[in-house]
Formats: C-alpha cells, structure tokens, sequence
C-alpha cells in the first residue's frame, strides 16, 4: 500500500533518518516507536506529504487515501456544533443531502416530472452511500468517545482543546480512510474512552499507524512495531511486549558479535603495532591494515532502559493516619461532584484515582490539597507534609534557572553532585543541567517538575497526570521512583500500565461518592468483569465491595423464573426470534468465509496485472461487505427483541 526506500530527512546537519526502509501493508496495525526528538512525528508528516525527504522515496498504491490525527488540531475551532464538525466526515452524502433539500423545495414550487426523477437518482446513489444513517454513526462514534446526547448540538468553540481533539478523531473514524495515523491518541482520553478507541482499532478495516507511550494502548491494537533507531526504521512482528522479548534477544547477539568484534580488532591493532617496523611482516601488516578498513564496524548497544539508583527521603515520618475526609460534599452550581463521602487513607497507602473525565478526580486531588472550599471535614494526619504535581503548576518553574538551580531551589541541603545524580535518573546527563529551563520541551519541564516534587522531602504526594509528555523511558523511570519512595500518594492517571506498577488500592468516584477498592488495578479490573456480569442479572446495576449476603443470588433466581413471555403469542414471537437468530448467525458465518476468500484472493500479486479480474473481486468484495454489514445489524436487531420478549 505505501513503501518507504532509502529515505533521507536532516534537522540541520542531524539526519533523523538515514536510508531508512518499510513497507505498510494493507490492515497492518503498526505501532511507531522510539524516544523523543527521533523523528516519530515527521515520519508521519512525511507519508501525509506535508514534509519532503531529503533523500529516497515514499510511493503510495493509487486507491490510498490517509486520515492523520495530531496535536495541531488541538487548536481548531468552529461555531458548528461538533456533530456537525464530525459529519463533515461524509462529504459526498452531505453534498447529496442539499440536493435533496433543494429538489424538494422546488417542487413545493414546481412539480413536475423532470423534478421527481432527478430526486430519484440522487436519494438512489445518497442510499447507496447508506445516507441515512450517516447521522446515527456520527452520534454512536461521538458517545462512544465521552460525548453526551446534549453535547452533541453544542458548538465546537465551547470545548476545550482535549475535547475538541475528540471530536476530530470522530471525524477521521468516520472517513475510514486505508492509513489511519493516530499521533498520542490517547493524551486527551479518559480511561474509558481509551477502551472504546482500542475497541475500533482492532475492529478497524483499513491499516494504522499509532505513535503512543502507553504501552497497554499498544499492546491491544497493534500486531506490528516499528522502531526509530540510530535513522533507520527497525521491523519487528508482533506487539509492544513482543517487541521488547525481541529486542533483549537482539541487543544479547549484537552485544556478543560487538565484544567478539573489538576483540578482534584488538588483537589486529596488537599484531600491527608489534610488526610495523619490520620489513618481513610489511605484507601482513598492510594486509590487515586494510582488513580493518574493510571491516564493518558493529555498534556497540546503547541501553535505553535507564535505572533509577536513588533514595528519594523525607526526614519527618508521618502518623499512622495520612489523610481523611468525613462528610465531604463539593459542588459547582448544579453539578454535584461529592455528597457526603467519607474516605481515609493509611500511611504506606499508594492510590490510584481513576475514572472517566469529568467525575472531578483532578477536584479530589484539589480537595485534598486544601484548594478547594467543601463541605464536611478535610483532616491531614500528624506530620504530613504533602507536595502537589499538576500540568499547570509547569508554570511555576524559573525560566531564568538552570536544571541545577531549579533543583537547588526545591531541597537546598542537596549537593550538586546528588542534585547531578537525581537528574541523571531523569534523563539529563552531561551539560544538559546547565540548561535553562525556558530552553526545555514540554516533557523535559514535566521531567525537572516531577525531580523537584520527589527532592521536596514531602511524606505524601498529590500527582495529576504526571506521565503526560513523557515516553517511554521516562514513564520507566518515574515507576522505578515511586517504587522505591517509602512515603504515601495518590496519583490521577490513564495509562493503565503505570497504574498496575505503582499503586495498592484503587480510588474511583461513584455515586458521587469516593469507593475504594483494595488491590492493584489488575485485580480492580478483574472485579468490575466479574461485577458488570452480576449486575446483568440483578435489579440494579450496583454492587458492593463488601462480600455478598447469603442467599443474594435467590432474588436473581426467581427474576429469571418470572422473566418468561406471559402469553402464547409471546411465545411464538420468542421462537421466532431465536429461529431467525440461528439462521443468521449461519448466514454471517458464510459470509465471513467468503469475506476471507475474496480478501485472500485480492492479496495475490497476480490479481494486481489483470485491471478487469481485480475489479470484479473488488466488486464481490464490496458486496459480500454490504451483506455482511446488514446481516449483523438484522443480528442485533432480533437479539433485542429476543432480551424484550425474555424481559
């Protein structure tokens, strides 16, 4: 679908990449790796045709069409309401709507035949391109990223820029172009959403490209990485995890061919050396003179998973008691965020408050700060000394202050050599402390933001969203950090896989009310399965985190004896249901396994020199799609009314 060959692209006289090669191939799921500044982003601004390679070639089949996400499009406004903004998606079944407006306002007028058979073939090709659900599949895609029904009239210009990312990643989806290219797609997601997202991806017809430092986010949509290494653009098969497996086993065989190679070379520089002067050896010396000229040097392995060697101490141990609220009730005008929650944390307590966005996790963490007035009681236990990390608080930091300084400000008893040492943990080595901080990017400040909150010798720590901005690399090392800090915190995050690494219990706000549950998130995540399907058979979607009473399951028991068609016409609707369920479920069976056929057919490069036999599979394959799609929707459509007849 699009090849990449030998392709060049300097920063100055830095080469991003150099002679870098791949292939994207029809459905792939790749994921575009590397650390930052190596070129992830201008990869992907070079496919899209915004920038031009210095060197080498990227071609694309002619039927391909890209949708690219990125961070630009933060900033796009409109006074159009965002449903409007995400149809804008189906531009040719607009085009066909205002034909359609505009016939039907004529022949109000005028009507006459040449007006009624126009209106027939253009509501034939607006139903061909399935127009009249062009509105329901906006508004599903719209909800299924956090929108409510209300907000979907609302204009775009009232949203925030997270938000209105949002609404143009609906827009992409519902192009459905073959390359879709997702830059950070998950920085402005609530947890959520981000499950949604990777639910489509991995649905996704056409292929994508997703640059992301959440790991889990890769490993669930991705069946390909791709690294950005040293210019070049390094292939492996399989997902994040596979990836990393790989790249152990990889980096041991260079590790070996460089050691077995400087040996080598070694022991020939030796010979060279001892022989130079003596006219008898002169032909071997040259030789192996030219030997090592010849050689091709294999590099030496560069380790990228920095480790944190760093005891980040406080000198005031706190009570048993770290943090309590009783009776806590938070509102803003109407939109009640707290009502007479009670919750308390332990020292030792490390918390992960998590949850979709606009539940007020960030006004919890304000809450417990002291920023933010209630009602209730807020209590800090006896000598808790707390420090608070935020995006905003970034602000903060002394553009006028080097790295050293910045840090020297936040614990002055720390010498500059630890002050070197705690920097190194965070990636800035060499000259990079002398820095100024108005020189840094976004994540750097975000790096010295989290050393500065880790030095302030504060028993317990309030962090929000720390790993936004940073790779990799740097969300490894804060893990590492708050591994081995011995004090308490709660940290507001996303990314799932930095959760699982450093929390013990799970804060989420229900009800208005802030529950908690005691284990890592993997366990959490175990319980809300095992809770969603409980709830499918109760009267009410709660349940406790206490144990279940005995017998709790008898209630459940006599619902399903009563939940049984109450007549013989119910009955026989009900039969019908399930007949016609089975038999679709045949026919999408079938169809799937001529979706395969047709799709295994296409893939041959045979099919590809004659023009006629490629569009007639084309054409069967479109139309297995359509029937396939419509088979699904007949599906759920009987499964409904099966659960209504059952209900």
């Amino acid at each position: 679908m699009i090849a990449i060959t030998n392709l060049s692209y300097y920063l100055g006289d830095r080469a991003l990449y150099d002679g870098a090669s791949l292939h994207i191939k029809p459905k792939q799921k790749i994921g575009l790796i590397g650390l930052n500044g190596t070129g992830k982003s201008t990869l992907l601004r070079m496919i899209n045709g915004e920038f031009q390679p210095d060197g080498g070639h990227i071609s694309k089949s002619g039927d391909c069409t890209i949708g690219f996400l990125n961070q630009d499009l933060l900033s796009y406004q409109s006074d159009e309401s965002i449903l409007s903004v995400a149809m804008q998606a189906f531009e040719r079944q607009n085009q066909l709507q205002v034909q359609i407006d505009k016939i039907l306002h004529e022949m109000e007028h005028d009507y006459k035949d040449e007006l009624v058979d126009k209106l027939a073939r253009v509501q034939e090709e607006f139903e061909a391109l399935d127009g009249y659900s062009v509105q329901s599949k906006a508004e599903a895609i719209l909800e299924g990223l956090g929108f409510v029904t209300d907000d979907l009239q609302r204009p775009l210009r009232l949203f925030s820029g997270g938000w209105r990312m949002r609404v143009m990643l609906a827009k992409l989806l519902l192009q459905k172009p073959s390359l879709l290219m997702l830059d950070e797609p998950t920085n402005h997601l609530d947890l959520p959403s981000i499950q949604w997202v990777e639910k489509y991806v991995q649905s996704y017809e056409g292929a994508v490209i997703v640059v992301s430092h959440d790991r889990q986010f890769l490993d669930n949509t991705i069946d390909t990485t791709v690294e950005v290494s040293g210019g070049k653009l390094v292939y492996y098969a399989g997902n994040y995890s596979y990836y990393l497996e790989e790249k152990d086993e990889r980096n041991e065989i260079q590790r070996g061919a460089y050691e077995n190679q400087q040996a080598k070379i070694r022991q020939t520089e030796r010979f060279i050396e001892r022989f130079k002067a003596k006219a008898t050896k002169s032909r071997q010396v040259q030789s192996r003179v030219k030997a090592l000229d010849r050689m091709e040097v294999v590099d030496a392995v560069v380790d990228e998973n920095a480790k944190v060697h760093f005891r980040f101490q406080f000198t005031t141990q706190p009570g048993r008691h770290v943090f309590q609220l009783e009776d806590a009730s938070k509102a803003y005008g109407e939109k009640v965020i707290l009502d007479a929650t009670n919750i308390s944390m332990e020292r030792g307590d490390k918390i992960a408050l998590i949850g979709a966005n606009g539940r007020g996790k960030s006004t919890v963490l304000r809450v417990v700060a002291g920023d933010e007035p209630i009602e209730g009681k807020r209590r800090l236990g006896h000598n808790v000394m707390f420090t608070f990390y935020a995006q905003h608080q970034l602000e903060s930091l002394n553009i006028n202050h080097n790295l050293i300084e910045e840090l020297k400000y936040a614990n002055p008893n720390k010498t500059e050599t630890e002050l070197r040492t705690v920097l190194g943990c965070f990636l800035f080595t060499g000259d990079d402390v002398f820095k100024k901080i108005k020189v840094l990017s976004g994540g750097e400040k975000s790096r010295v933001a989290l050393a500065k909150v880790l030095l302030s010798q504060a028993n317990f720590l309030l962090l929000d969203e720390p790993t936004n901005h940073l790779d990799m690399q740097s969300v490894n090392i804060l893990i590492q950090a708050l591994q081995q800090y011995e004090g308490s915190y709660i940290v507001v995050s996303h990314d799932r896989y930095f959760v699982e690494n450093i929390a013990n219990k799970i804060w989420y706000i229900e009800d208005h009310q802030i529950k908690e549950y005691p284990g890592t998130y993997q366990e959490y995540e175990i319980w809300v399965e095992e809770r969603g399907l409980q709830s499918a058979v109760s009267d009410k979607a709660v349940v406790s985190s206490a144990p279940p009473q005995k017998n709790s399951a008898q209630p459940a028991q006599n619902k399903a004896k009563t939940n049984k068609p109450t007549s013989n016409e119910d009955a026989q609707k009900l039969k019908k249901a399930k007949k016609l369920v089975e038999e679709l479920e045949d026919t999408i069976n079938t169809l799937e396994s001529k979706k395969s056929e047709t799709e295994a057919k296409l893939a041959e490069p045979a099919v590809y020199e004659d023009a006629k036999a490629l569009a007639d599979l084309n054409r069967i394959y479109a139309d297995i799609v359509q029937k396939l799609e419509k088979a699904n929707d007949s599906w759920e459509t009987a499964m409904l009314e099966i659960e209504e007849l059952a209900g």
